[in-house]
């Protein structure tokens, strides 16, 4: 798409990940920290994408996080925003505050600050949750290391659109 805002293999990932949902049948939710939308801009570069993305929340401080989505006080108190405790929570939050059939949900330390011993710069955890299925949504920890900030979002966002392949 040469009229694109997003880079190209982003765009071909969305691209992928609107189509197959659409061929599924299925709904899409994000919940989107350290990404601030990123993934749900790169969904809506493709024409026809309203069909299968259902809404996005950008929930970038805890308070949002808590307010939005409902993940409770003691989850980030005990683990922290970059937890997968946390993006569990942020995808069921999404879920529930939706008429989505699957969220995605993205929480990272993008950095160039911001970064611990045990959560470094890079560091970025990823939650899959379906509406209907039982047991936890899947969850993921990535460590992309210090790339820049930019890259590390951009990484995020490409994970954040394979998850959403059905």
């Amino acid at each position: 798409m040469a009229d694109a805002l997003l880079p190209p293999d982003i765009v071909d990932l969305a691209t992928k990940v609107v189509e197959a949902n659409r061929q599924a049948g299925r709904t899409i939710a994000l919940a989107e920290s350290c990404t601030g939308g990123l993934v749900c801009a790169a969904i809506t570069e493709v024409p026809g994408s309203s069909s299968v993305l259902e809404r996005g929340f950008i929930t970038y401080s805890n308070d949002a996080k808590m307010e939005r989505l409902g993940v409770s006080q003691d989850i980030i108190e005990t683990f922290g925003a970059v937890s997968i405790a946390c993006v569990w929570a942020m995808a069921q939050g999404a879920l529930e505050n939706s008429k989505a059939d699957v969220a995605v949900a993205i929480s990272g330390v993008a950095g160039p600050g911001g970064g611990t011993a045990t959560k470094p710069v890079g560091t970025v955890v990823f939650a899959r949750a379906i509406r209907g299925a039982d047991g936890e949504p899947e969850g993921e920890l990535k460590a992309f290391g210090d790339l820049g900030r930019a890259e590390i979002r951009r990484q995020a966002t490409l994970c954040a659109l394979e998850l959403l392949l059905p």
